[in-house]
Protein backbone atom coordinates (compact mmCIF):
# COMPACT_ATOMS: atom_id res chain seq x y z
CA UNK A 1 0.00 0.00 0.00
CA UNK A 2 2.45 2.69 1.06
CA UNK A 3 6.53 2.82 0.53
CA UNK A 4 8.90 5.38 1.98
CA UNK A 5 12.10 5.60 0.27
CA UNK A 6 14.56 7.84 1.57
CA UNK A 7 12.73 10.31 3.05
CA UNK A 8 14.45 13.25 4.54
CA UNK A 9 12.24 16.49 6.10
CA UNK A 10 13.10 19.57 7.28
CA UNK A 11 10.82 22.37 8.37
CA UNK A 12 13.90 24.30 8.69
CA UNK A 13 16.95 24.50 6.37
CA UNK A 14 19.88 22.23 8.15
CA UNK A 15 17.65 21.11 10.65
CA UNK A 16 16.07 17.64 9.70
CA UNK A 17 12.57 16.15 11.42
CA UNK A 18 13.22 13.18 9.57
CA UNK A 19 16.34 11.36 8.33
CA UNK A 20 16.13 8.68 5.18
CA UNK A 21 13.42 7.48 6.33
CA UNK A 22 12.87 3.75 4.21
CA UNK A 23 9.47 2.02 4.80
CA UNK A 24 7.73 -0.81 3.18
CA UNK A 25 4.36 -0.81 4.62
CA UNK A 26 2.12 -4.33 4.74
CA UNK A 27 -1.07 -4.98 5.81
CA UNK A 28 -0.35 -5.53 9.06
CA UNK A 29 -1.53 -3.26 11.67
CA UNK A 30 1.09 -1.12 12.35
CA UNK A 31 1.81 1.55 15.54
CA UNK A 32 4.36 4.40 15.60
CA UNK A 33 6.34 4.84 18.55
CA UNK A 34 8.73 7.31 20.01
CA UNK A 35 9.10 10.33 22.45
CA UNK A 36 7.63 13.63 21.37
CA UNK A 37 9.72 15.26 18.31
CA UNK A 38 10.97 11.88 17.46
CA UNK A 39 8.90 12.51 13.92
CA UNK A 40 5.98 10.57 14.16
CA UNK A 41 3.40 13.07 13.36
CA UNK A 42 5.58 14.70 11.05
CA UNK A 43 5.90 11.45 8.76
CA UNK A 44 2.03 10.54 8.88
CA UNK A 45 1.59 13.79 7.71
CA UNK A 46 3.87 13.03 4.66
CA UNK A 47 1.95 9.88 3.71
CA UNK A 48 -1.09 11.92 3.57
CA UNK A 49 0.25 14.57 1.52
CA UNK A 50 0.34 17.47 3.69
CA UNK A 51 4.02 17.84 3.61
CA UNK A 52 6.52 16.97 0.77
CA UNK A 53 9.68 15.44 1.64
CA UNK A 54 12.67 17.38 1.37
CA UNK A 55 14.65 14.23 -0.30
CA UNK A 56 12.91 10.68 -1.15
CA UNK A 57 9.36 9.64 -2.29
CA UNK A 58 6.34 8.04 -0.98
CA UNK A 59 4.61 5.75 -3.28
CA UNK A 60 0.96 5.01 -2.82
CA UNK A 61 -0.69 2.10 -4.37
CA UNK A 62 2.31 2.20 -6.43
CA UNK A 63 2.05 5.77 -7.70
CA UNK A 64 4.60 9.00 -6.19
CA UNK A 65 2.23 11.27 -3.89
CA UNK A 66 4.90 13.93 -5.24
CA UNK A 67 2.67 15.17 -8.04
CA UNK A 68 -0.45 14.58 -6.27
CA UNK A 69 -3.33 16.35 -3.75
CA UNK A 70 -4.13 15.77 -0.59
CA UNK A 71 -7.88 15.89 -1.42
CA UNK A 72 -6.89 13.30 -4.47
CA UNK A 73 -5.30 11.38 -1.57
CA UNK A 74 -8.46 11.46 0.96
CA UNK A 75 -9.88 8.87 -1.01
CA UNK A 76 -7.17 6.53 -0.02
CA UNK A 77 -5.71 8.21 3.14
CA UNK A 78 -8.06 8.87 5.95
CA UNK A 79 -6.25 10.71 9.17
CA UNK A 80 -7.86 11.00 12.55
CA UNK A 81 -6.63 14.06 14.25
CA UNK A 82 -5.33 14.05 18.03
CA UNK A 83 -7.13 16.82 18.92
CA UNK A 84 -11.08 16.51 17.71
CA UNK A 85 -11.58 20.05 17.89
CA UNK A 86 -9.16 21.03 15.12
CA UNK A 87 -11.42 18.38 12.68
CA UNK A 88 -14.98 19.48 13.83
CA UNK A 89 -16.37 22.22 12.33
CA UNK A 90 -20.10 21.55 11.08
CA UNK A 91 -23.12 21.92 13.48
CA UNK A 92 -24.06 18.77 13.96
CA UNK A 93 -23.29 15.39 13.81
CA UNK A 94 -24.79 14.10 10.69
CA UNK A 95 -23.83 16.70 8.90
CA UNK A 96 -19.99 16.54 10.19
CA UNK A 97 -19.81 12.58 8.62
CA UNK A 98 -21.57 13.12 5.72
CA UNK A 99 -18.75 16.07 5.01
CA UNK A 100 -16.21 13.76 4.04
CA UNK A 101 -17.77 11.41 1.86
CA UNK A 102 -20.31 14.56 0.26
CA UNK A 103 -16.70 16.13 -0.61
CA UNK A 104 -15.49 12.65 -2.11
CA UNK A 105 -18.46 13.16 -4.73
CA UNK A 106 -20.41 10.12 -3.45
CA UNK A 107 -24.46 10.22 -4.03
CA UNK A 108 -26.39 11.83 -0.97
CA UNK A 109 -28.06 8.40 -0.60
CA UNK A 110 -24.81 6.53 -0.69
CA UNK A 111 -23.12 9.10 1.52
CA UNK A 112 -25.90 9.06 4.23
CA UNK A 113 -26.14 5.15 4.25
CA UNK A 114 -21.85 5.28 4.75
CA UNK A 115 -22.19 8.04 7.29
CA UNK A 116 -25.06 5.82 9.85
CA UNK A 117 -23.10 2.77 8.94
CA UNK A 118 -19.78 4.54 10.43
CA UNK A 119 -21.75 6.24 13.60
CA UNK A 120 -23.33 3.52 14.32
CA UNK A 121 -19.77 1.39 14.89
CA UNK A 122 -18.75 4.52 17.09
CA UNK A 123 -21.99 4.36 19.05
CA UNK A 124 -22.99 7.81 18.41
CA UNK A 125 -26.05 6.59 15.87
CA UNK A 126 -28.73 8.26 17.93
CA UNK A 127 -27.14 12.03 18.55
CA UNK A 128 -27.68 12.72 14.76
CA UNK A 129 -28.63 16.22 15.55
CA UNK A 130 -26.91 17.16 18.04
CA UNK A 131 -24.42 20.07 18.07
CA UNK A 132 -20.77 18.44 17.85
CA UNK A 133 -19.22 20.48 20.12
CA UNK A 134 -21.88 19.86 22.85
CA UNK A 135 -20.40 16.20 22.95
CA UNK A 136 -18.04 15.17 25.76
CA UNK A 137 -14.28 15.25 24.19
CA UNK A 138 -13.90 11.63 24.30
CA UNK A 139 -17.48 11.46 21.83
CA UNK A 140 -16.46 14.23 19.94
CA UNK A 141 -12.95 11.38 19.32
CA UNK A 142 -15.07 9.00 18.49
CA UNK A 143 -16.91 11.59 16.01
CA UNK A 144 -13.96 12.38 14.29
CA UNK A 145 -13.11 8.45 13.87
CA UNK A 146 -16.54 7.86 12.50
CA UNK A 147 -15.74 11.12 10.49
CA UNK A 148 -13.02 9.15 8.42
CA UNK A 149 -14.60 5.72 8.35
CA UNK A 150 -17.52 7.37 6.55
CA UNK A 151 -15.20 8.07 3.65
CA UNK A 152 -14.06 4.22 3.49
CA UNK A 153 -10.63 4.84 2.39
CA UNK A 154 -8.32 1.87 2.07
CA UNK A 155 -5.94 3.44 4.90
CA UNK A 156 -6.75 4.74 8.52
CA UNK A 157 -4.27 6.85 10.44
CA UNK A 158 -5.06 7.39 14.32
CA UNK A 159 -3.11 10.01 15.75
CA UNK A 160 -3.31 9.32 19.87
CA UNK A 161 -6.55 7.41 19.53
CA UNK A 162 -7.02 6.36 23.40
CA UNK A 163 -6.44 10.22 24.72
CA UNK A 164 -9.02 11.12 26.52
CA UNK A 165 -10.89 7.90 25.95
CA UNK A 166 -12.09 6.11 29.57
CA UNK A 167 -12.13 2.47 29.36
CA UNK A 168 -15.32 2.17 27.09
CA UNK A 169 -14.15 4.15 24.83
CA UNK A 170 -10.85 2.48 24.31
CA UNK A 171 -12.87 -0.95 24.13
CA UNK A 172 -15.14 0.88 21.41
CA UNK A 173 -12.22 1.84 19.23
CA UNK A 174 -10.31 -1.68 20.05
CA UNK A 175 -13.21 -3.20 18.77
CA UNK A 176 -13.33 -0.35 15.45
CA UNK A 177 -10.06 -1.58 14.56
CA UNK A 178 -10.59 -4.85 14.75
CA UNK A 179 -13.26 -4.48 12.17
CA UNK A 180 -11.17 -2.35 9.99
CA UNK A 181 -8.69 -5.40 9.78
CA UNK A 182 -11.03 -7.64 9.18
CA UNK A 183 -12.59 -5.77 6.18
CA UNK A 184 -9.47 -5.71 4.73
CA UNK A 185 -8.38 -2.17 5.82
CA UNK A 186 -4.73 -1.10 6.45
CA UNK A 187 -4.80 0.61 10.14
CA UNK A 188 -1.79 2.64 11.33
CA UNK A 189 -1.70 4.58 14.70
CA UNK A 190 1.28 7.06 16.60
CA UNK A 191 0.59 6.58 20.10
CA UNK A 192 2.02 7.00 23.27
CA UNK A 193 -0.12 4.17 24.90
CA UNK A 194 1.90 0.62 25.00
CA UNK A 195 -0.92 -1.19 26.43
CA UNK A 196 -2.74 -0.62 23.47
CA UNK A 197 -0.21 -1.31 20.82
CA UNK A 198 0.56 -4.37 22.47
CA UNK A 199 -3.23 -4.91 21.90
CA UNK A 200 -3.96 -4.15 18.56
CA UNK A 201 -0.97 -3.79 16.29
CA UNK A 202 1.05 -6.50 14.92
CA UNK A 203 3.87 -4.70 13.91
CA UNK A 204 5.33 -1.65 15.69
CA UNK A 205 8.34 0.90 14.75
CA UNK A 206 10.00 3.13 16.71
CA UNK A 207 11.26 6.47 15.83
CA UNK A 208 14.14 8.45 17.31
CA UNK A 209 15.28 11.68 16.96
CA UNK A 210 14.14 11.67 13.03
CA UNK A 211 15.34 8.37 12.28
CA UNK A 212 14.09 4.66 12.75
CA UNK A 213 15.37 2.24 15.67
CA UNK A 214 13.68 -0.81 14.98
CA UNK A 215 10.68 -2.30 12.95
CA UNK A 216 9.52 -5.37 13.54
CA UNK A 217 6.99 -7.74 15.09
CA UNK A 218 5.55 -5.84 18.01
CA UNK A 219 6.61 -8.66 20.35
CA UNK A 220 10.28 -8.26 19.12
CA UNK A 221 10.02 -4.89 19.73
CA UNK A 222 9.22 -5.00 23.16
CA UNK A 223 11.12 -7.44 24.40
CA UNK A 224 14.15 -5.08 23.03
CA UNK A 225 14.57 -3.17 26.40
CA UNK A 226 18.05 -1.93 24.95
CA UNK A 227 16.48 -0.90 22.38
CA UNK A 228 12.90 1.46 23.86
CA UNK A 229 15.79 2.27 26.47
CA UNK A 230 17.59 4.55 23.74
CA UNK A 231 14.14 5.78 22.49
CA UNK A 232 12.90 6.77 26.20
CA UNK A 233 9.71 4.51 26.10
CA UNK A 234 8.39 1.66 28.18
CA UNK A 235 7.24 -1.40 27.61
CA UNK A 236 3.72 -2.36 28.47
CA UNK A 237 2.49 -2.84 31.78
CA UNK A 238 2.44 -6.51 31.20
CA UNK A 239 4.93 -6.68 30.07
CA UNK A 240 6.89 -5.42 32.76
CA UNK A 241 5.56 -7.50 34.50
CA UNK A 242 6.37 -10.48 32.68
CA UNK A 243 10.23 -9.48 32.82
CA UNK A 244 10.05 -9.11 36.86
CA UNK A 245 9.29 -12.26 36.40
CA UNK A 246 11.90 -14.03 34.54
CA UNK A 247 10.36 -14.47 30.94
CA UNK A 248 12.22 -12.68 28.61
CA UNK A 249 9.82 -12.27 25.51
CA UNK A 250 6.76 -9.65 26.30
CA UNK A 251 3.34 -10.65 26.96
CA UNK A 252 0.80 -9.10 24.83
CA UNK A 253 -2.43 -9.78 26.39
CA UNK A 254 -4.00 -10.65 29.42
CA UNK A 255 -5.01 -13.85 27.85
CA UNK A 256 -1.04 -14.83 27.37
CA UNK A 257 0.12 -14.13 30.38
CA UNK A 258 -2.88 -16.29 32.07
CA UNK A 259 -1.77 -19.54 30.06
CA UNK A 260 1.86 -19.01 30.79
CA UNK A 261 0.67 -20.46 34.15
Amino acid sequence: MISVKGVTFSYVKGINVLENIDIQFDRRATAIIGQNGAGKTTLVKLMKGLLRPTTGAIYIEGKDIISRKASDLARTVGLVFQNPDDQIFKNNVLDEVMFGPLNLKMDRAKAKESTLNALSMVGLENQLNACPQDLSLSDRKLLCIASVLAMNTDVIIFDEPTISQDQYGKSKIKDIISALKLNGKFVMTIIHDMDFVSENFERTIVLNQGKILVDDDTRNVFSALDILKEAHVEPPHLAQLGFKMGFEKAFLTEEEFVSAF
